[in-house]
């Protein structure tokens, strides 16, 4: 398999040769406990996001028990990483937050709950290289692909072009890809109901005779249908 340089690793890097996405064999690594402050901070909302605001989680058994991958969600409050982090609790999940976030003492908060800096529309191969490792190591990435939270009644056909970093590090970890969908949490003064649905993962399989960026860019392609047909689904069923 072809590894990422210093110049890929997101959109606009040059076509690589002919990758071999095949899934590893061996048996996935156990899932890593998460940090006490994580813990704490879970154990701590879970109530208020399980009870005041009446989380509804569907479609968990969708979600690999053991072993790295990507979950890639719509992006609708700063908050999202919140319903994602309860609904798979107990596994850590890692996040990417703008380098213009991290600076003292927040970096220091930000990276005790497994969050890490990324430089967003510089192709920041240093970010997808870090995400990458996670995975391999049997950890859980969420990633939105739209980049930026979605602007409060952008109508569906207005959404901005998504991102192929999830695809990519999905890809090159060799791990799932798995979509959902959140509903709600641009909401929270009605106290809710949250919503979260799963989606069935990414087939990956048959991109492997592809080059990265294609590859890449036909999973992303996926990616987001299948995410846009999970929100149609929340939508149909308020």
């Amino acid at each position: 398999m072809t590894k990422l340089t210093a110049d890929e690793g997101m959109p606009g890097a040059k076509p690589g040769g002919a990758q071999a996405w095949a899934r590893s064999t061996a048996v996935p690594p156990a899932p890593p406990r998460p940090s006490r402050l994580y813990r704490l901070i879970a154990s701590v909302s879970r109530p208020i996001v399980q009870k005041v605001y009446r989380l509804r989680v569907r479609g968990l058994d969708n979600v690999p028990g053991q072993g790295g991958f990507v979950v890639a969600a719509n992006h609708i409050s700063n908050l999202d990483p919140w319903p994602l982090g309860i609904a798979l609790w107990p596994r850590p999940l890692h996040f990417m937050v703008k380098h213009e976030a991290w600076w003292p003492p927040l970096k220091w908060l930000l990276a005790a709950v497994g969050t890490f800096p990324v430089r967003r529309g510089e192709g920041d191969a240093k970010a997808i290289r870090t995400a990458i490792g996670l995975c391999r190591e049997g950890r859980v990435m969420a990633m939105f692909p739209e980049g930026t939270r979605r602007a409060k009644g952008l109508r569906k056909k207005h959404l901005p072009r998504p991102h192929s970093g999830a695809a990519w590090i999905a890809l090159e970890a060799q791990v799932p890809l798995i979509p959902a969908a959140i509903d709600g949490m641009d909401r929270l003064s009605r106290l809710g109901p949250v919503r979260l649905l799963f989606g069935p993962g990414v087939p990956l399989e048959d991109l492997k005779q592809l080059d990265t960026r294609s590859a890449a860019d036909e999973a992303t392609r996926r990616l987001w249908a299948e995410i846009q047909r999970l929100e149609g689904e929340l939508d149909a069923d308020v």
